[in-house]
């Protein structure tokens, strides 16, 4: 029985090291990327190229990634993922045209985009039911250190030596993490190729499309609560973000180093946030947690959009970064939940297509309004819209609660969908 349960710590510890080598890793080479194209360019634009791979990358690959994950085994896929993305990144510094640097950036962000969802549902498959909660505050911890440790590393390599270094120690990274995970539990029977039978098609894509869209119509309140917290808390998120940089430094008159401490406080906001969730989520109702995390963010970005000095604008990012762990522990509870198993590789998928576009359409907006409005105007308008669809969303989780719709779906028969 001990050695059970020590055997199930070490998995449970194996699997966050995975994790959080992949967030740091992902931290890394991004950063690196960015200053070796700036070095061999001198083109701003060629950096804000690399911003647009990730949504495209992750656009193109939403028609058919979530119906490969469901069909192959969880594990197996990992180390694969994490073996390709330590091969494409370590060609990186090889090359010297920029449209071949961009394509391997393209094949990284879809292998990126392909291995989150993978891992959600491997960790979904390997963690009790009851233990989850608990589990995801600690998952969520360390998502939260690698926004801080990621930066950082970056940092100390490039002190070190040249962003090429960076490169390689996150390539050498993926490839211990792809090493790793061949000795955490294979939760799946299902090899990690397509049989003749169930190989794709282009049929079979309509069929999966299909089956999502039964399934969304069948449980429309749980569906739209889940595209409504991605919309309020990446896809309006991301689009005030856009303006952060420019209000701190055009309306707050904040320097770059003080706007750097900015984004530290937010890092801080989130690690300390993350550090109470692992000793507070057993305590705490779902909904609750989920809904009043996602207000209390709206909160701080309202007292960062109408602040004047940068203790105001601090506190505010702080309370941003502290409410966004406890949202998305309780929002990642909330998907495991309700949505099943066997499905969850083609429902994030395609309704990932959709936040992406929405945030496109948001960021784009705000981008525009900025040449007839002023740019606090434009963040307390984006703050509006986002707090109207946090206060949705709690009276929709209210309405989930009493319509007794927190049942799990995750052993529900999805044969017919």
């Amino acid at each position: 029985m001990k050695s059970n349960f020590n055997a199930f710590i070490s998995y449970r510890f194996i699997f966050l090291f995975v994790i959080g080598l992949s967030h740091v890793g992902e931290w890394l080479y991004f950063i690196a990327l960015n200053l070796i194209i700036l070095e061999r360019t001198g083109a701003p634009a060629a950096v804000t190229g690399l911003y647009l791979i990730k949504p495209l990358a992750a656009m193109f690959a939403s028609f058919w990634i979530g119906s490969v994950i469901d069909r192959l085994n969880k594990r197996q896929l990992m180390v694969w993922l994490d073996l390709i993305r330590a091969g494409l990144i370590i060609l990186l510094p090889l090359q010297n045209q920029l449209t071949v640097i961009y394509l391997l950036v393209f094949a990284i962000n879809i292998a990126s985009a392909m291995f989150g969802p993978t891992s959600i549902i491997y960790m979904t498959k390997l963690i009790e039911e009851k233990q989850r909660k608990s589990f995801n505050a600690f998952h969520s911890l360390v998502t939260s250190g690698a926004f801080l440790i990621g930066p950082a590393l970056a940092g100390i390599l490039f002190g070190l030596g040249t962003p090429l270094l960076a490169i390689y120690f996150n390539s050498i990274a993926l490839l211990v993490s792809g090493i790793l995970t061949r000795f955490i539990p294979d939760v799946e029977a299902v090899d990690c190729t397509l049989s003749q039978s169930n190989r794709l098609s282009f049929q079979q894509l309509k069929q999966d499309w299909r089956s999502v869209l039964i399934f969304s119509r069948q449980f429309r309140l749980i569906m739209f609560i889940y595209f409504l917290f991605n919309a309020t808390m990446i896809g309006m998120t991301s689009a005030v973000d856009s303006l952060e940089a420019a209000f701190a430094t055009g309306v707050l008159a904040l320097s770059d180093r003080s706007y750097g401490f900015l984004v530290t406080l937010a890092g801080v906001g989130v690690l300390s946030g993350a550090s109470l969730n692992t000793r507070m989520v057993n305590k705490c109702n779902q909904s609750f947690m989920m809904g009043g995390s996602v207000v209390l963010v709206s909160i701080g970005y309202w007292i960062y959009g109408w602040s004047t000095t940068f203790v105001i604008a601090g506190f505010g990012f702080f309370i941003i970064g502290f409410f966004t762990s406890f949202a998305n522990t309780a929002f990642l509870t909330f998907y495991q939940h309700h949505v099943p198993v066997d499905m969850m590789g083609r429902i994030s998928s395609i309704y990932q297509m959709a936040e992406a576009i929405f945030i496109m359409l948001m960021t784009g907006l705000i981008g525009l309004s900025t040449a007839f409005f002023s740019l606090r105007f434009i963040v307390l308008a984006g703050v509006a819209v986002m707090s109207m669809f946090s206060l949705l969303l709690c009276y929709l989780l209210i309405v989930n609660v009493k319509r007794k719709r927190s049942k799990p779906l995750l052993h529900r028969s999805t044969d017919m969908i």
